[in-house]
């Protein structure tokens, strides 16, 4: 193939592979939900660019191949000669379905005689795969009881084939399946807590998130099941460890916007009303309600070593630098995301749905004090600190009262069964930061005190979006976390308005049943 014609194949498949990811040596190099990429023929070379915040390489494209859902690359090390293999998986999960039940039905006897060995004296109930739609469990979580007399244990196992994100969601699995088998068995016996399995060295998040469950409402217990070893080892939720956080400085946003003062002026008068975001004291983002256009940037010329400014435009991963042969380009897609990002936009538009949680986001942190009166206006900071564990579709903003307490506030525009425990997630790498002082260090809300008390979780969606289940995870959550669940009406590109807000009932007894 010519360099031209991979270009092509490379560009029309990533077109319709937002959310693919990259595989490099067996392992995950990218996530274009949250990467960039460019495509080049220069040289008479095709060249493929990728970068995130946590890595960038280039590789030369030698070959390419489409594989159903997978596009497969021959690629090349700049400075090597020997070529390896890039793949652009549109399903995280690579596997057939056949060998995804396979795998799970292999891994039903090999729990249950590890459960067996492990709990002498106890029964395994039927353990089951079986997908109910109206409980919320699907076919990658094993679930079961452990039964003793009187006695039983809610029991939930995934198995060491399934992706990281997969075992992510067992504990919400895990708490709903508690919350089913009470009902069901509290005619007969006590479900006194639950057994969750995961794969070994796969459980830090579920750790992590273990340690914020109301510790009085049932007995909580992990374990980590290595099949290649048939080893079954219980885990200590009391032990968090360090989290997978950081927190960068804060960003200087005046010095920021004069620096690029020029490239501001340049897309504003194309488009006055784009909102100007800065990211770091290098990079600023364009956008329309949250739908990033461009970036203005300062890039550095390895052959000049000079540091020069540029705007990189584009929606999605791709994206080209802006020069004079692309103005007009760059000119029309700027129009034409003014022409559909807003209130009365064509519903049906690409463009119009895409990022919607970023569309919430710009709309609440212009407005913070629509989602409550407490929260002051003038620093509302999103993505901080920043997030390193799990797949994450929802966006985080951090505000503070008017007392000083920190706010941490959970966005989703849609439903998603994992709402509870992502914005855990993320109120507790808040608090780490908190109490280690380092907001006020690192130049966060300047000339204020920042209130000792622990975050207020503040979690927000349509109100017709919410899942279900959700109150019933919200009820299993540690006493000592302090959360609002906030719905707001479904036509908020209009305005931000609250229609309800929950909050814990403290007075509500959830002791293990004697």
């Amino acid at each position: 193939m010519t360099p031209d014609s991979l270009s092509q194949l490379l560009s029309d498949f990533l077109q319709g592979a937002r959310a693919a990811v990259v595989v490099e040596g067996g392992a995950i190099a990218f996530d274009l939900a949250d990467s960039k990429y460019s495509i080049s023929g220069e040289y008479n070379k095709c060249l493929l660019h990728l970068w995130s915040s946590e890595r960038n390489f280039v590789r030369r494209v030698l070959d390419a191949e489409v594989k159903v859902t997978t596009l497969r690359l021959q690629v090349q090390r700049m400075g090597q000669n020997h070529p390896t293999r890039l793949d652009f998986c549109r399903d995280r999960d690579r596997r057939s379905a056949a060998t995804r039940r396979a795998a799970r039905a292999a891994y039903e006897p090999r729990l249950r005689r590890a459960l067996e060995r492990n709990f002498p004296g106890w029964t395994v109930v039927r353990l089951t795969t079986s997908v109910d739609l109206e409980n919320s469990f699907g076919p990658a979580y094993l679930r079961g009881l452990l039964r003793h007399g009187q006695r039983a244990l809610a029991v939930v196992g995934v198995n060491d084939q399934e992706t990281q994100s997969t075992v992510d969601g067992a504990l919400t699995v895990g708490i709903l399946w508690l919350e089913a088998c009470r009902l069901a068995q509290r005619e007969r016996r006590v479900v006194e807590g639950l057994a969750l399995v995961v794969p070994k060295g796969m459980s830090t998040l579920t750790r992590q998130r273990m340690a914020h469950l109301h510790p009085t409402s049932a007995k909580w217990s992990l374990y980590e099941f290595d099949q290649r070893e048939d080893a079954f080892a219980p885990v200590d939720t009391g032990d968090c460890g360090n989290l997978a956080t950081r927190l960068i400085h804060s960003v200087d946003e005046g010095q920021a916007r004069e620096r690029f003062a020029a490239s501001i002026a340049r897309i504003q008068r194309i488009l006055p009303q784009a909102e100007v975001v800065v990211l770091s004291p290098a990079l600023l983002s364009f956008r329309r309600h949250g739908l990033e256009f461009a970036q203005a940037r300062i890039a550095h010329d390895p052959r000049s070593f000079e540091s020069t400014e540029e705007i990189a435009f584009g929606v999605g991963p791709e994206e080209r630098i802006l020069n004079s042969e692309n103005e007009a380009q760059f000119a029309d897609l700027v129009r034409l995301a003014a022409s559909v990002r807003h209130k009365d936009g064509p519903k049906n538009h690409a463009l119009w749905r895409m990022h919607p949680e970023r569309w919430l986001e710009s709309l609440v942190s212009g407005n913070i004090a629509a989602l409550d009166g407490r929260l002051r206006p003038e620093f509302v900071y999103a993505q901080v600190p920043a997030f390193a564990a799990a797949d994450r579709a929802m966006i985080d903003v951090l505000a503070e009262t008017r007392d000083g307490r920190l706010a941490v506030i959970e966005l989703k525009a849609d439903e998603d069964i994992h709402l509870p425990l992502q914005g855990l997630d993320y109120w507790s790498r808040v608090a780490w930061h908190q109490s280690r002082g380092e907001f006020a260090r690192f130049g966060y809300f300047p000339g204020r005190e920042i209130s000792q008390q622990k975050p207020l979780l503040m979690l927000v969606a349509p109100a017709f979006h919410l899942h279900p289940t959700t109150d019933t995870i919200l009820r299993y959550l540690s006493p000592d976390l302090d959360w609002e669940l906030l719905g707001i009406d479904e036509h908020w590109r209009e305005e931000i308005r609250v229609v309800f807000r929950k909050k814990p009932q403290r007075t509500t007894s959830l002791a293990i049943p004697a």
